[in-house]
């Protein structure tokens, strides 16, 4: 394979909402919130669904990278139940082998309520569910071994089993990639994602938000001096402002691109992400890698949902 990819397996439920919604529920626009099954069933009870997908972070990626006709694979833990199935089948048309053998638990599938503003912003309720369960065990480390880059999430990270599993894919793999996912994620894990970037990853994903909250950098400056001291691949996207690569004493910039229909920004990091991760993986240049990348976020944000 030329990339695994671990993370949480989720399937999406997508809701058109006011930002009314957000503030009665005391919800922060986009970013990503963890709820347990009683309170996404009540978020639930009175929207709309516009559509019910597969996602999770990396494995939106994923897809998009088989999608360029690259040999990947994915890991991630769901329950012998019919979101566990349809999530599975879901991968398989995709043609992403799926290294998990499924099996009943006492926790249900995860899922992940995406509420979109009219603004196109996405704000994030997850339910979890056994996909936040996943332990070294689900890790077969034969698997990563076949695999030119074993692609994490910082989603999944958090102390005790995940952490294990991380651990026993990092150590196992010859290059390791992350995405800090998100702000939520990087603060409640700041002292270990630092650890992570600086010591363990050979690439790391995040945008301008997330990099400067785990550095504590008030300048987008102290990111590039940040990289270049440890000298690790940072790629970062900035919005409007395009994205960067920062690799050894290397910036390589590539603006956004314009005048697009924007409809929902979800999954414009997971598309990215995968279009950069095509370009390295293919030997293309840093400058290359940023423009796929580019490319492949500028699609999916002119649609709903994260696949394309």
């Amino acid at each position: 394979m030329k990339i695994l990819g671990i993370g949480n397996a989720i399937v999406d439920v997508i809701c058109k909402v006011n930002d009314s919604f957000l503030r009665d529920n005391e919800l922060t626009k986009s970013t990503m919130r963890l709820v347990d099954e009683k309170e996404f069933k009540k978020l639930l009870k009175n929207l709309k669904i516009e559509k019910t997908i597969s996602g999770g972070s990396v494995a939106n990626s994923i897809v998009g990278l088989s999608q360029l006709g690259n040999e990947v694979g994915f890991i991630g833990k769901v329950n012998d139940d019919d979101l566990g199935r349809k999530y599975s089948d879901g991968l398989k048309k995709e043609n992403v082998k799926y290294h998990y053998n499924i099996k009943s638990e006492v926790i249900p599938t995860g899922t992940c309520l995406i509420l979109i503003t009219p603004d196109s912003e996405r704000t994030m309720c997850t339910f979890l569910g056994t996909a936040g369960k996943i332990s070294e065990n689900d890790i077969d480390e034969k698997i990563i071994k076949q695999s030119e880059i074993t692609f994490l999430e910082g989603y999944l990270w958090d102390k005790g089993n995940p952490q294990k599993a991380f651990n026993k894919a990092i150590i196992n793999s010859s290059q390791c990639a992350m995405s800090l996912s998100d702000l939520f994620c990087v603060e409640r894990h700041k002292k270990y994602f630092l650890d992570l970037v600086e010591s363990k990853l050979h690439i790391t994903f995040a945008n301008e938000q997330e990099i400067k909250a785990l550095i504590g950098g008030k300048d987008f400056k102290d990111v590039i001096e940040f990289a270049k001291k440890i000298k690790k691949l940072i790629v970062i996207t900035r919005g409007e402002n395009g994205a960067i690569a920062i690799h050894n004493d290397q910036v390589v910039e590539c603006n956004a691109e314009k005048n697009l229909k924007i409809k929902d920004l979800t999954g414009a990091g997971d598309l990215f992400a995968a279009g950069f991760l095509h370009g390295h993986v293919n030997k293309l240049s840093l400058k290359e890698s940023l423009k796929k990348g580019t490319e492949l976020s500028s699609k999916i944000i002119q649609q709903v949902g994260a696949r394309l």
